[in-house]
């Protein structure tokens, strides 16, 4: 019943603020990581071919290989750590933040690059500062999007698998697995979306409506 949901949300009020909190930080981690690993990486293999070569048969092993196939390898690098979740969160969040930044970066238009080594762009750091990079925000931005969305799934899972002692994840399946809770799991999943729904709002808010004005066109 949706009441007992409710009082459950309630009752669950003194461990659900750390909860949540382990869980961004978790989030945090691993959304941080990806993007700092991501991007370097994707503007290497967007700017240069050979790079793209040596590095793509790479990325197409890895990429197929479930985040929750890496809980072992987490848990023996870095025991029950907040880092171990990261390491999850990592894994799901950095392959979409990297191919959509791979793809902005690929499909800069030839006549931008031929225009920035007109007004002076003549070095290919100053081309990417300058012509690529600003053409390809709106792509790492979706790429960024769809990794939040992917990661945060990741949190879940990470705590739920026994990567972490604590967040969400680990009380959601702690309630299910030991006490069959099934008011408390519930409460404990629209709580979860209800995080990734602001997560995602305050993405699209200072991402879309702030950074992307300019691409709002008509719409008010």
């Amino acid at each position: 019943r949706f009441s007992a949901v409710i009082f459950s949300i309630y009752a669950l009020r003194g461990v659900l603020i750390s909860d949540i909190l382990v869980s961004l930080l978790h989030f945090g981690i691993g959304l941080g990581l990806a993007f700092a690993a991501a991007l370097p990486l994707a503007i290497a293999m967007g700017w240069s071919r050979s790079i793209f070569k040596a590095i793509d048969p790479i990325i197409e092993v890895l990429r197929p290989i479930p985040p929750l196939a890496w809980i072992p390898i987490a848990m023996v690098w870095f025991h029950l750590t907040h880092y171990a979740a990261g390491f999850i969160i990592f894994i799901g969040a950095f392959f979409p933040i990297l191919l959509d930044s791979y793809t902005g970066f690929r499909d800069v238009p030839r006549v931008l690059v031929e225009t920035g080594k007109v007004l002076g762009c003549i070095r290919d750091r100053k081309l990417i500062k300058y012509v690529a990079f600003p053409y390809a925000l709106p792509f790492i931005a979706t790429g960024t999007r769809v990794g939040m969305g992917v990661g945060w799934m990741c949190v879940v899972a990470a705590e739920m698998f026994g990567v972490s002692d604590s967040g969400l994840g680990y009380r959601l399946f702690q309630k299910f697995y030991f006490l069959h809770q099934m008011d408390y799991v519930v409460a404990y999943m629209l709580v979860l979306g209800l995080v990734a729904l602001c997560l995602d709002r305050l993405f699209r808010h200072f991402v879309e409506d702030r950074l992307f004005k300019w691409k709002r066109g008509i719409v008010k």
